[in-house]
């Protein structure tokens, strides 16, 4: 988070609760008082983190910080009223997996545009996100500059992928580069292969899915198949390799 914050924008600001709907300079606020901005909906389990965000966005004149949340859950219903133009979407939060995530905001707000920020290294996880729904996908690495132009371009109804994804995509399409095996998954395969990985079983991610035991049991199968793997371990080994357990 070095590029994002280190020019003091964490510093000095009073502490909102995660599921709160907040205001200029971070106050709570009513329903009601929502601006000539857009609204950002800031998710993050880590309050120093949503802290730093809500610093950036607050100093902009077209950009706010309009809620906070530290879950996945918080983050759901907050999205659920319909107050905010785009979410700001941690790829790691305690209670879901992100994938999950992404597809319950999708069912319940198909038109309200994600950008997934992460520690994690983008060509790993941000193909697969995207597929799922996400608008894009920011490292926390970056620059704030970048963030802000991120946010805008997928309010605006685009896609935003940096341009160092967007060079390792164009080798890997002209067959310059080999596709890692992971990117052939589709996304529910992808969404069994991570939840395997992090072991998972196949009743927990059929509960989580919403799926039959025997589906996702079918998804297991095409994924060690498409993989050339044998068994979840494999699975587990493969995705720390790759750093893809978030």
């Amino acid at each position: 988070m070095r590029g994002l914050f280190d020019a003091g924008a964490a510093g000095d600001y009073n502490a909102v609760e995660p599921g709160a709907v907040v205001g200029h300079h971070g106050e709570a606020m009513s329903e009601e008082a929502t601006g000539p901005r857009q609204r950002v909906l800031v998710v993050d389990d880590h309050a120093v983190v949503r802290a730093g965000f809500r610093k950036i966005l607050d100093a902009t004149d077209d950009l706010e910080t309009a809620g906070e949340a530290g879950t996945a859950g918080e983050a759901l219903a907050l999205a659920a009223e319909g107050r905010f133009d785009v979410v700001m979407l941690d790829i790691s939060l305690p209670d879901a997996n992100v994938l999950e995530t992404v597809a319950a905001l999708r069912r319940r707000s198909p038109a309200l545009p994600i950008l997934i920020v992460s520690m994690h290294p983008e060509d790993q996880y941000a193909v697969n996100l995207l597929r799922a729904g996400a608008s894009g996908f920011f490292a926390k690495a970056g620059e704030a500059k970048d963030l802000l132009a991120a946010l805008r371009l997928v309010i605006a109804g685009r896609r935003y992928v940096s341009p160092a994804l967007a060079e390792a995509l164009a080798l890997e399409a002209t067959g310059v580069t080999q596709e890692p095996p992971h990117r052939q998954l589709s996304n529910r395969e992808f969404q069994v292969f991570v939840g395997l990985a992090a072991g998972k079983t196949v009743t927990d991610l059929a509960d989580a899915m919403c799926l039959s035991v025997k589906t996702v049991s079918t998804y297991r199968t095409r994924v060690l198949q498409k993989m050339n793997l044998e068994r979840n371990a494999d699975l587990t080994a493969y995705a720390l390799r790759h750093n893809l357990l978030v």
